[in-house]
Protein backbone atom coordinates (compact mmCIF):
# COMPACT_ATOMS: atom_id res chain seq x y z
CA UNK A 1 0.00 0.00 0.00
CA UNK A 2 1.31 3.63 -0.66
CA UNK A 3 1.18 6.20 1.86
CA UNK A 4 -1.65 7.55 2.12
CA UNK A 5 -1.49 11.66 1.39
CA UNK A 6 -1.56 13.99 4.28
CA UNK A 7 -2.72 16.78 2.01
CA UNK A 8 -4.04 19.30 4.58
CA UNK A 9 -1.38 18.72 6.81
CA UNK A 10 1.28 18.88 4.19
CA UNK A 11 0.11 21.82 2.95
CA UNK A 12 0.66 23.67 5.92
CA UNK A 13 4.33 22.49 5.90
CA UNK A 14 4.80 23.72 2.33
CA UNK A 15 3.50 27.23 3.64
CA UNK A 16 6.14 27.57 6.51
CA UNK A 17 9.27 26.24 4.37
CA UNK A 18 11.62 28.22 4.83
CA UNK A 19 10.13 30.79 7.46
CA UNK A 20 12.12 31.71 10.39
CA UNK A 21 9.54 30.02 12.69
CA UNK A 22 9.61 26.26 14.28
CA UNK A 23 7.19 23.59 12.82
CA UNK A 24 5.96 21.74 16.07
CA UNK A 25 3.73 18.52 14.62
CA UNK A 26 1.89 17.25 17.66
CA UNK A 27 -0.80 14.16 18.00
CA UNK A 28 -1.18 10.64 19.39
CA UNK A 29 1.70 8.08 18.42
CA UNK A 30 1.15 6.29 15.37
CA UNK A 31 -1.08 9.16 13.80
CA UNK A 32 1.09 9.90 10.99
CA UNK A 33 3.69 12.03 11.94
CA UNK A 34 6.78 10.32 10.67
CA UNK A 35 5.52 9.38 7.71
CA UNK A 36 4.40 13.18 6.82
CA UNK A 37 7.79 14.36 7.29
CA UNK A 38 8.97 11.68 4.76
CA UNK A 39 6.29 12.91 2.55
CA UNK A 40 7.55 16.72 3.10
CA UNK A 41 11.44 15.42 2.56
CA UNK A 42 10.33 13.72 -1.04
CA UNK A 43 8.61 17.04 -1.87
CA UNK A 44 12.16 18.85 -1.01
CA UNK A 45 14.38 16.53 -3.05
CA UNK A 46 11.56 17.04 -5.56
CA UNK A 47 12.15 20.96 -5.81
CA UNK A 48 15.57 21.07 -5.75
CA UNK A 49 16.71 20.80 -1.90
CA UNK A 50 20.18 18.13 -2.50
CA UNK A 51 20.09 15.30 0.23
CA UNK A 52 22.82 16.62 2.18
CA UNK A 53 20.56 19.93 3.05
CA UNK A 54 18.27 17.20 5.18
CA UNK A 55 19.05 16.32 8.71
CA UNK A 56 16.23 14.02 9.70
CA UNK A 57 16.67 11.69 13.06
CA UNK A 58 14.15 9.33 14.94
CA UNK A 59 14.73 9.66 18.87
CA UNK A 60 12.76 6.45 18.91
CA UNK A 61 15.14 4.72 16.60
CA UNK A 62 18.24 3.15 18.55
CA UNK A 63 20.54 4.26 16.18
CA UNK A 64 20.39 7.67 17.49
CA UNK A 65 20.44 6.64 21.60
CA UNK A 66 23.69 8.70 21.66
CA UNK A 67 22.34 11.84 20.54
CA UNK A 68 19.85 11.72 23.19
CA UNK A 69 22.24 14.48 25.31
CA UNK A 70 21.16 17.37 23.89
CA UNK A 71 25.15 18.71 23.48
CA UNK A 72 25.58 15.61 21.60
CA UNK A 73 22.92 16.51 19.47
CA UNK A 74 23.85 19.79 19.11
CA UNK A 75 27.46 19.12 17.77
CA UNK A 76 25.87 16.17 15.32
CA UNK A 77 23.51 18.78 14.11
CA UNK A 78 25.75 21.58 13.66
CA UNK A 79 28.89 19.12 11.59
CA UNK A 80 26.16 18.72 9.22
CA UNK A 81 24.90 21.85 8.59
CA UNK A 82 25.26 23.03 4.56
CA UNK A 83 27.25 26.35 4.35
CA UNK A 84 25.22 29.21 2.94
CA UNK A 85 22.48 27.16 2.23
CA UNK A 86 19.26 26.23 3.51
CA UNK A 87 19.50 23.09 6.14
CA UNK A 88 16.25 21.36 7.26
CA UNK A 89 16.57 19.58 10.60
CA UNK A 90 13.98 17.56 11.15
CA UNK A 91 13.55 15.57 14.96
CA UNK A 92 10.62 13.01 14.73
CA UNK A 93 9.82 12.36 18.90
CA UNK A 94 12.03 14.42 20.22
CA UNK A 95 10.49 14.60 23.99
CA UNK A 96 12.92 12.07 24.12
CA UNK A 97 15.45 14.68 24.58
CA UNK A 98 16.31 16.07 28.11
CA UNK A 99 16.37 20.07 27.18
CA UNK A 100 15.67 19.39 24.17
CA UNK A 101 14.25 23.04 24.12
CA UNK A 102 17.71 24.58 24.04
CA UNK A 103 19.44 22.38 21.40
CA UNK A 104 15.92 23.59 19.33
CA UNK A 105 16.91 27.54 20.62
CA UNK A 106 20.64 27.76 19.86
CA UNK A 107 19.71 26.25 15.85
CA UNK A 108 17.28 28.56 15.45
CA UNK A 109 19.39 31.20 15.75
CA UNK A 110 20.90 30.26 12.64
CA UNK A 111 19.11 31.62 9.30
CA UNK A 112 19.92 28.83 7.26
CA UNK A 113 18.74 26.55 9.51
CA UNK A 114 14.58 25.51 8.84
CA UNK A 115 13.78 23.55 11.79
CA UNK A 116 10.58 20.65 12.27
CA UNK A 117 9.99 18.86 15.27
CA UNK A 118 7.59 16.11 16.46
CA UNK A 119 6.17 15.43 19.71
CA UNK A 120 3.75 12.47 20.60
CA UNK A 121 2.22 14.55 24.16
CA UNK A 122 1.21 17.85 25.07
CA UNK A 123 4.85 18.07 27.17
CA UNK A 124 6.32 18.81 24.55
CA UNK A 125 4.76 22.42 24.68
CA UNK A 126 5.66 22.62 28.16
CA UNK A 127 5.48 25.75 29.87
CA UNK A 128 9.85 25.88 29.20
CA UNK A 129 9.37 25.31 25.75
CA UNK A 130 6.81 27.81 25.16
CA UNK A 131 8.60 30.24 27.45
CA UNK A 132 11.78 30.22 25.79
CA UNK A 133 10.00 30.03 22.34
CA UNK A 134 7.69 32.13 22.55
CA UNK A 135 6.39 33.84 19.22
CA UNK A 136 8.68 31.94 17.26
CA UNK A 137 6.87 28.36 16.30
CA UNK A 138 3.55 27.19 14.56
CA UNK A 139 1.93 23.96 16.08
CA UNK A 140 0.61 21.55 13.62
CA UNK A 141 -2.06 19.10 15.52
CA UNK A 142 -2.47 15.69 14.02
CA UNK A 143 -4.88 13.35 14.21
CA UNK A 144 -5.27 9.70 12.71
CA UNK A 145 -7.28 9.59 9.23
CA UNK A 146 -10.24 11.31 8.31
CA UNK A 147 -13.06 9.58 6.91
CA UNK A 148 -12.07 10.86 3.40
CA UNK A 149 -7.99 10.17 3.61
CA UNK A 150 -8.98 6.88 4.55
CA UNK A 151 -11.47 6.67 1.28
CA UNK A 152 -8.42 8.21 -0.39
CA UNK A 153 -6.26 4.52 0.77
CA UNK A 154 -8.82 2.48 -1.63
CA UNK A 155 -8.85 2.46 -5.42
CA UNK A 156 -12.26 0.91 -5.35
CA UNK A 157 -14.31 4.47 -4.08
CA UNK A 158 -17.64 2.35 -4.37
CA UNK A 159 -19.76 1.22 -1.04
CA UNK A 160 -19.27 4.06 0.56
CA UNK A 161 -21.33 3.22 3.63
CA UNK A 162 -19.55 -0.43 3.75
CA UNK A 163 -15.77 1.65 4.59
CA UNK A 164 -17.62 4.20 7.24
CA UNK A 165 -18.45 1.18 9.33
CA UNK A 166 -14.95 -0.23 8.68
CA UNK A 167 -13.46 2.79 9.79
CA UNK A 168 -15.54 2.79 13.13
CA UNK A 169 -14.72 -0.74 13.60
CA UNK A 170 -11.38 -1.23 12.57
CA UNK A 171 -10.01 2.25 13.40
CA UNK A 172 -8.27 5.08 11.66
CA UNK A 173 -4.59 5.03 12.35
CA UNK A 174 -3.07 5.03 9.19
CA UNK A 175 -1.09 1.12 9.65
CA UNK A 176 -4.66 -0.03 10.47
CA UNK A 177 -5.84 -0.44 6.73
CA UNK A 178 -2.78 -2.34 5.74
CA UNK A 179 -3.28 -4.55 8.41
CA UNK A 180 -7.00 -4.81 7.91
CA UNK A 181 -6.04 -6.05 4.14
CA UNK A 182 -3.52 -8.70 5.70
CA UNK A 183 -6.40 -10.08 8.42
CA UNK A 184 -8.88 -8.20 10.52
CA UNK A 185 -7.97 -9.78 13.71
CA UNK A 186 -4.58 -8.46 13.54
CA UNK A 187 -5.75 -4.64 14.22
CA UNK A 188 -6.70 -5.35 18.32
CA UNK A 189 -3.00 -6.44 18.62
CA UNK A 190 -1.91 -3.54 17.15
CA UNK A 191 -4.27 -1.04 18.96
CA UNK A 192 -3.32 -2.46 22.16
CA UNK A 193 -0.01 -1.52 21.27
CA UNK A 194 -0.50 1.54 21.07
CA UNK A 195 -3.20 2.37 24.04
CA UNK A 196 -0.41 0.14 26.04
CA UNK A 197 2.73 2.48 25.33
CA UNK A 198 0.57 5.50 25.35
CA UNK A 199 -0.64 4.85 28.92
CA UNK A 200 2.72 3.87 30.19
CA UNK A 201 5.08 5.89 28.31
CA UNK A 202 3.27 8.71 27.47
CA UNK A 203 1.00 8.77 30.97
CA UNK A 204 2.64 6.62 33.96
CA UNK A 205 5.93 7.75 33.11
CA UNK A 206 6.08 11.31 32.43
CA UNK A 207 3.47 12.06 35.23
CA UNK A 208 4.80 10.05 37.92
CA UNK A 209 1.56 7.76 38.22
CA UNK A 210 1.55 4.22 39.67
CA UNK A 211 -1.86 2.77 39.87
CA UNK A 212 -2.75 1.65 36.23
CA UNK A 213 -5.67 -0.39 37.51
CA UNK A 214 -7.12 3.11 38.01
CA UNK A 215 -5.81 4.88 35.31
CA UNK A 216 -7.18 2.39 33.43
CA UNK A 217 -10.74 2.68 34.90
CA UNK A 218 -10.99 6.42 34.14
CA UNK A 219 -9.96 6.03 30.75
CA UNK A 220 -12.72 3.33 29.86
CA UNK A 221 -15.24 5.24 31.80
CA UNK A 222 -14.50 8.40 29.71
CA UNK A 223 -14.73 6.43 26.85
CA UNK A 224 -17.43 4.83 27.43
CA UNK A 225 -19.46 8.03 28.25
CA UNK A 226 -18.05 9.78 24.71
CA UNK A 227 -20.85 12.82 24.28
CA UNK A 228 -22.32 12.57 27.41
CA UNK A 229 -21.91 15.76 29.87
CA UNK A 230 -19.76 15.34 32.51
CA UNK A 231 -16.95 16.77 35.39
CA UNK A 232 -14.28 14.96 37.78
CA UNK A 233 -17.09 14.60 40.24
CA UNK A 234 -18.97 12.54 38.06
CA UNK A 235 -15.75 10.59 37.22
CA UNK A 236 -14.49 10.02 40.34
CA UNK A 237 -18.20 8.90 42.11
CA UNK A 238 -18.78 6.67 39.39
CA UNK A 239 -14.40 5.27 39.67
CA UNK A 240 -13.76 2.45 42.33
CA UNK A 241 -10.54 1.99 43.47
CA UNK A 242 -9.82 5.65 45.27
CA UNK A 243 -9.79 6.92 48.20
CA UNK A 244 -12.24 9.46 48.04
CA UNK A 245 -10.70 12.31 50.31
CA UNK A 246 -7.89 12.50 46.80
CA UNK A 247 -10.04 10.81 44.57
CA UNK A 248 -10.80 14.59 43.23
CA UNK A 249 -7.39 15.69 42.85
CA UNK A 250 -6.26 12.13 41.63
CA UNK A 251 -8.51 11.68 38.98
CA UNK A 252 -8.18 15.29 37.67
CA UNK A 253 -4.68 14.58 37.38
CA UNK A 254 -5.41 11.30 35.15
CA UNK A 255 -7.80 13.02 32.90
CA UNK A 256 -5.29 16.10 31.84
CA UNK A 257 -2.78 13.51 31.54
CA UNK A 258 -4.85 11.68 29.13
CA UNK A 259 -5.83 14.93 27.36
CA UNK A 260 -1.96 15.55 26.92
CA UNK A 261 -1.27 12.05 25.30
CA UNK A 262 -4.04 13.25 23.16
CA UNK A 263 -5.91 9.64 23.58
CA UNK A 264 -8.97 12.09 24.93
CA UNK A 265 -10.35 15.55 24.13
CA UNK A 266 -12.18 17.99 25.94
CA UNK A 267 -14.77 20.16 24.80
CA UNK A 268 -15.96 22.41 26.83
CA UNK A 269 -19.31 24.45 26.45
CA UNK A 270 -20.43 27.65 25.00
CA UNK A 271 -23.61 30.13 26.51
CA UNK A 272 -24.35 30.82 22.88
CA UNK A 273 -27.09 34.03 23.85
CA UNK A 274 -24.84 34.96 26.99
CA UNK A 275 -21.85 34.73 24.80
CA UNK A 276 -19.97 33.35 27.60
CA UNK A 277 -17.42 30.36 27.63
CA UNK A 278 -18.42 27.71 30.93
CA UNK A 279 -16.49 25.66 32.75
CA UNK A 280 -18.50 22.84 33.82
CA UNK A 281 -20.33 20.31 32.38
CA UNK A 282 -17.81 19.72 29.40
CA UNK A 283 -17.98 16.95 27.06
CA UNK A 284 -15.43 14.23 26.20
CA UNK A 285 -13.99 12.19 22.66
CA UNK A 286 -11.99 9.99 22.05
CA UNK A 287 -9.18 9.79 19.36
CA UNK A 288 -10.66 6.98 17.59
CA UNK A 289 -13.38 4.86 18.08
CA UNK A 290 -11.66 1.83 16.42
CA UNK A 291 -9.64 2.35 19.84
CA UNK A 292 -12.43 2.08 21.87
CA UNK A 293 -14.26 -0.40 20.63
CA UNK A 294 -11.11 -2.42 21.23
CA UNK A 295 -10.84 -1.17 24.89
CA UNK A 296 -14.79 -1.49 25.33
CA UNK A 297 -15.93 -4.30 23.42
CA UNK A 298 -18.77 -5.04 21.12
CA UNK A 299 -21.24 -3.21 23.34
CA UNK A 300 -19.86 0.08 22.32
CA UNK A 301 -21.16 0.06 18.81
CA UNK A 302 -24.57 0.09 19.53
CA UNK A 303 -23.78 3.66 20.77
CA UNK A 304 -24.24 5.00 17.60
CA UNK A 305 -25.26 8.85 18.10
CA UNK A 306 -22.44 9.56 20.31
CA UNK A 307 -20.22 7.88 18.03
CA UNK A 308 -21.06 9.93 15.09
CA UNK A 309 -21.11 12.96 17.16
CA UNK A 310 -16.95 11.90 17.91
CA UNK A 311 -16.71 11.67 14.56
CA UNK A 312 -18.17 14.89 13.77
CA UNK A 313 -16.32 16.50 16.10
CA UNK A 314 -12.78 15.52 15.26
CA UNK A 315 -13.46 16.46 11.79
CA UNK A 316 -14.45 19.89 13.06
CA UNK A 317 -10.57 20.05 14.55
CA UNK A 318 -9.14 19.08 11.41
CA UNK A 319 -10.69 21.65 9.66
CA UNK A 320 -9.35 24.72 11.88
CA UNK A 321 -11.91 25.30 14.38
CA UNK A 322 -12.73 25.81 18.39
CA UNK A 323 -15.10 23.52 19.15
CA UNK A 324 -17.61 23.89 21.82
CA UNK A 325 -20.36 22.26 23.22
CA UNK A 326 -23.27 24.93 22.87
CA UNK A 327 -26.16 25.92 25.42
CA UNK A 328 -29.20 28.22 24.75
CA UNK A 329 -31.48 28.95 27.97
CA UNK A 330 -32.21 24.98 28.51
CA UNK A 331 -31.17 23.77 24.92
CA UNK A 332 -28.60 22.01 23.56
CA UNK A 333 -26.68 22.45 20.23
CA UNK A 334 -24.10 19.84 19.85
CA UNK A 335 -20.93 21.86 18.58
CA UNK A 336 -20.18 25.80 17.97
CA UNK A 337 -17.40 25.66 15.55
CA UNK A 338 -14.98 28.67 15.81
CA UNK A 339 -12.62 30.37 13.95
CA UNK A 340 -11.58 34.48 14.18
CA UNK A 341 -13.57 34.78 10.65
CA UNK A 342 -16.53 32.68 11.59
CA UNK A 343 -18.65 30.25 13.45
CA UNK A 344 -20.76 27.96 12.36
CA UNK A 345 -23.29 25.61 14.19
CA UNK A 346 -24.06 22.03 14.09
CA UNK A 347 -26.69 19.51 14.92
CA UNK A 348 -25.67 15.64 15.07
CA UNK A 349 -28.27 12.79 14.54
CA UNK A 350 -28.42 9.27 12.98
CA UNK A 351 -31.78 10.08 11.53
CA UNK A 352 -34.42 13.18 11.70
CA UNK A 353 -37.02 10.66 11.48
CA UNK A 354 -40.10 10.21 13.29
CA UNK A 355 -38.87 8.41 16.52
CA UNK A 356 -40.88 5.24 16.50
CA UNK A 357 -40.65 4.86 20.23
CA UNK A 358 -42.06 8.27 21.21
CA UNK A 359 -43.49 8.99 17.76
CA UNK A 360 -42.37 12.65 18.08
CA UNK A 361 -40.44 14.75 15.46
CA UNK A 362 -36.79 14.10 15.55
CA UNK A 363 -36.18 17.20 13.21
CA UNK A 364 -38.38 19.61 15.39
CA UNK A 365 -36.25 18.64 18.38
CA UNK A 366 -32.74 18.79 16.46
CA UNK A 367 -34.27 22.47 14.74
CA UNK A 368 -35.62 24.05 18.06
CA UNK A 369 -32.15 25.38 19.40
CA UNK A 370 -31.18 25.97 16.02
CA UNK A 371 -34.08 28.27 15.00
CA UNK A 372 -33.51 30.33 18.41
CA UNK A 373 -30.28 31.52 17.46
CA UNK A 374 -31.27 35.12 15.98
CA UNK A 375 -27.29 35.69 14.34
CA UNK A 376 -26.72 35.09 10.39
CA UNK A 377 -23.90 31.97 10.78
CA UNK A 378 -24.64 28.88 9.45
CA UNK A 379 -26.60 26.17 10.70
CA UNK A 380 -26.61 22.74 10.00
CA UNK A 381 -27.78 19.34 10.99
CA UNK A 382 -25.86 16.31 9.81
CA UNK A 383 -27.69 12.81 9.62
CA UNK A 384 -27.18 9.50 8.31
CA UNK A 385 -30.45 9.99 6.37
CA UNK A 386 -29.87 9.18 3.09
CA UNK A 387 -32.51 11.40 1.49
CA UNK A 388 -31.77 14.77 -0.37
CA UNK A 389 -30.50 17.41 1.34
CA UNK A 390 -33.06 20.09 2.93
CA UNK A 391 -33.53 23.26 3.56
CA UNK A 392 -35.68 24.86 6.89
CA UNK A 393 -35.80 28.49 7.29
CA UNK A 394 -32.13 28.72 6.06
CA UNK A 395 -30.85 25.22 8.46
CA UNK A 396 -29.20 22.77 6.19
CA UNK A 397 -30.02 18.89 6.62
CA UNK A 398 -27.08 17.26 4.85
CA UNK A 399 -25.57 13.85 4.96
CA UNK A 400 -22.90 13.25 7.10
CA UNK A 401 -20.96 11.00 4.98
CA UNK A 402 -21.06 13.77 1.93
CA UNK A 403 -19.97 16.18 4.71
CA UNK A 404 -16.90 14.10 5.71
CA UNK A 405 -15.98 13.48 2.08
CA UNK A 406 -16.65 16.77 0.62
CA UNK A 407 -13.77 18.31 3.60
Amino acid sequence: MERIKRDNYLSILKNFKDQQIIKVITGIRRCGKSTLLEIFQDYLKENGVEEKQIISINFENADYEELLDRKKLYEYIKERLVKNKKTYVFLDEVQNVPEFEKTVDSLFIDKYVDIYITGSNAYLLSSELATLLTGRYVQIKMLPLSFKEYVSAFEDKTDITRKFRNYLRYSSFPQAIKLYNANPDNIDMFLDGIYNTVLIKDVMQRKGITDKNVLEKVTKYLYDNIGNRTNIKSISDNIEGVEKNASYNTIANYVDSLLDSYLLFKANRYDIKGKEYLKTQEKYYAVDIGLRYYMLGQGSGRDMGHILENVVYLELLRRGYEVYIGKYDELEVDFVAKKPENTIYYQVALTTREDAATHSSVLERELAPLKKINDNYPKYILTLDDDLDADFDGIKKINVLDWLLDG
